[in-house]
């Protein structure tokens, strides 16, 4: 896969407060970029979910060999996208 795209699942019923207080990531995503726009993700992530509702993370390695996903969030990343990433 040439470029991916990393995404936040958020918990569904939380909704930005008074407080500004942000919803909780569940679970980080990875999506292939939309070859049209390279900042948008396809339609669904590797592991075959719907990217509509999902935050795109702004994440992108620095240098090889750098993981995927933000390492603060390395218990939240998705093991199927990851297989299939491997795979590729």
């Amino acid at each position: 896969m040439a470029s991916i795209i990393v995404l936040f699942e958020l918990e569904q019923d939380e909704a930005l407060g008074p407080e500004g207080v942000e919803p909780r990531v569940v679970a980080v995503h990875a999506a292939g970029a939309d070859p049209d726009v390279p900042e948008d993700p396809l339609p669904r992530t590797l592991c075959l979910r719907d990217t509509s509702r999902m935050e795109h993370s702004h994440y992108s390695p620095q240098r090889p060999g750098e993981s995927w996903y933000p390492p603060a969030l390395a218990e939240l990343r998705c093991r199927e996208c990851e297989t299939v990433l491997r795979r590729s």
